[in-house]
């Protein structure tokens, strides 16, 4: 089993249950191969860098997931024969980095976890509003 991050761009065009449709077919093949699809981050609607078939704008989604390299092949078919898809990358994240930020997760789930700790009187009393910092209007940039 390998990590792996999907990166799709889907038509603006179309609507939102094919966007949720496309998604869920995406899980559906990643389970089929005995993988995981970890998380699901949609970012909604935004501009492209370039047009697309003459579309200037598309639905950004991103996905980590677990599967077995075998899986790759059939999840690029599916996504390649998919009219609504205009873009999709998928990548094998680094092992090393996908360790460190998992570590990192499980560091800040311990931390939630934690009752939280009770502040001093001196902090209380220094608040950052009251941080006055002076700007001279006429200063001059030395070259």
């Amino acid at each position: 089993m390998r990590d792996y991050e999907l990166g799709i761009v889907v038509s603006p065009d179309a609507t939102e249950e094919q966007t949720r449709g496309i998604i869920d077919r995406v899980v559906q093949t990643v389970a089929a191969g005995g993988g995981q699809v970890l998380r699901v981050n949609a970012w909604g609607r935004r501009r492209l860098a370039y047009p697309i078939n003459h579309h200037r704008d598309g639905y950004y989604v991103f996905m980590d997931m677990v599967m077995n390299p075998q899986g790759v092949a059939e999840v690029e078919h599916n996504l390649r024969v998919s009219e609504e898809v205009i873009r999709h990358i998928l990548v094998r994240r680094d092992p090393r980095a996908v360790a460190a930020a998992r570590t990192q997760e499980m560091e800040t789930v311990v931390d939630e976890s934690a009752p939280p700790a009770e502040a001093s009187e001196e902090e209380e009393l220094s608040p950052v509003s009251e941080i006055e910092v002076e700007i001279a209007p006429d200063a001059e940039l030395e070259e």
